[in-house]
């Protein structure tokens, strides 16, 4: 069986009944014992929640029960501060490791009810990076690696989801989301992850780091099976109030992705000035034949449109230290943040906890400007290009700012499109460093992920860097 097939391959192999759920089931739950280890990926493996669920989705479909249902009977795993009830919900933080909660997150009740069956809680970043982490190793899993190659990180802070789907341990998982937490990670474990706009998707049941910018979204094999995900995923929740009124259809927007294969759109796809100067060779060569693959599919390319000369970093940075030290209060009172694994996040909630309540409200309203003039840049594009990360994954065992010294940073996209809320893919565009993945991200205006998922199915039905596989998990 091929452990890095597709949401659609696999149903319909299903569908077929060319293999069970339950067959498929432990496949991938035998793949996350035997190589979740060597990753540092997985938590906990729910091999007994997940071959029930297997039972239900294989009744399921010797009854018909089929019909708009393209995750019935397949395997995922979600980042490990989602709710699941009885199974422990750990935050990837020692404080939390035995932490059980009575419920399942609103994600996980959604993906039941489609059929999905859960077979792991994966690895994170403990508390989200929500104090600042500047090193892999930060969770009491260890660092995550990318299985491109185990010296290299498989990026944060849903690093076990980009290294779980990367092995092809399971067809896809859930990540999270404050600040390039789906977008980094699918990157640098050559993964395609979909960042939602905020609100698309309930956090109920979901760790809190930032409330005013966590979202929740799919890491997948490729943006098809991102979409499917999406669809199930999607819709208003009563106990998430954030997702009340953002679409007035709920999931009536979804568009299936061979309708999308068949109907490409022809889009204008823009450019920052300077987007793609301060970032290594090899990311900025893929980056521009990815440029030139959309130009020959009949995109208009749209170039040096402006950067708003904002703080984009230090907004976001402050709304995050404000709003993490409410979230994680008694944790630091109480001390606890002491037996947090990485040196930064040690002392980052004793700082944060001190940000000024004036700082914060002055972050909030320069972020209503920095959104106003973010979202202007889409009067002259329907969708933003750029390289996902600067860099290929860092390596283990070096803080982060000592890594990649001779790349500067540029526009801060991926900050000020959070703050935007605004939905983003990232698909994997060739190789670097190191045989390392780099990756194309495609931006949208909030609530446009239709044009967004259309032009990244497509942008892959004309490539095949999603379909190349890690010899190591083979």
């Amino acid at each position: 069986m091929n452990p890095y097939a597709t949401i659609d391959e696999l149903g319909a192999m299903l569908r077929k009944k060319e293999v069970s759920s339950l067959e498929l089931t432990r496949f991938y739950l035998d793949r996350l014992e035997k190589h979740g280890p060597a990753l540092n990926a997985v938590v906990t493996v729910t091999r007994e929640r997940a071959e029930a669920e297997a039972k239900r989705a294989d009744a399921d479909i010797a009854a018909g029960k089929t019909q708009n249902r393209p995750l019935l009977g397949i395997p995922y795993g979600v980042k490990d501060l989602l709710a699941t009830k009885g199974i422990p919900t750990t935050w990837g933080a020692e404080p939390f490791r035995h932490q059980l909660l009575d419920y399942d997150a609103t994600v996980v009740n959604k993906l039941t009810e489609a059929g999905a069956v859960l077979c792991a809680k994966l690895a994170m970043v403990e508390l989200a990076g929500a104090f600042g982490y500047n090193n892999a190793d930060a969770s009491f899993t260890g660092p995550g690696k990318t299985p491109w190659n185990l010296e290299f990180w498989s990026g944060g802070s849903s690093s076990g989801p980009g290294a779980a789907v990367g092995a092809g341990l399971l067809p896809f998982a859930i990540g999270s989301e404050t600040s390039g937490s789906i977008i980094t990670p699918s990157a640098f474990s050559g993964v395609t992850g979909l960042r939602p706009t905020y609100g698309r998707v309930s956090r109920y049941g979901a760790m809190a780091c930032a409330w005013t910018l966590d979202k929740l979204g799919p890491m997948c094999r490729t943006a098809a099976d991102c979409n499917s995900v999406l669809h199930a995923i999607s819709g208003e929740d009563e106990r998430d109030a954030t997702t009340i009124g953002v679409y007035v259809s709920g999931r009536a927007t979804y568009i299936a992705s061979s309708m999308m294969a068949d109907h490409p759109r022809k889009l204008r796809i823009g450019i920052v000035k300077g987007s793609h100067e301060h970032v290594q060779k090899e990311v900025r060569e893929n980056f521009f034949r990815s440029i030139e693959v959309l130009r020959s599919q009949g995109h208009t390319i749209v170039e040096n449109l402006p950067w708003p000369d904002l703080p984009v970093s230090a907004t976001v940075g402050v709304i995050v230290d404000a709003e993490a030290a409410s979230a994680f209060e008694e944790l630091i009172r109480s001390g606890k943040a002491k037996l947090l694994r990485d040196p930064s996040d040690r002392l980052g909630g004793f700082e944060a906890i001190t940000t000024p309540a004036v700082d914060y409200l002055r972050a909030q309203r320069i972020r209503t400007q920095i959104r106003r003039e973010l979202l202007a840049l889409f009067d002259a594009a329907d969708l933003i290009a750029a390289p996902s990360r600067a860099t290929v994954a860092y390596p283990i065992g070096k803080n982060f700012d000592e890594a990649y010294k001779d790349v500067s940073s540029g526009p801060s996209l991926i900050g000020g499109m959070n703050l935007a809320g605004a939905p983003a893919i990232s698909m994997p565009n060739g190789f670097g460093e190191h045989g390392l993945p780099t990756a194309l991200q495609l931006i949208a205006a909030p609530a446009n992920e239709i044009a967004l998922l259309n032009a990244a199915v497509n942008y892959q039905a004309a490539t095949n860097e999603h379909r190349k596989t890690p010899p190591l998990f083979a």
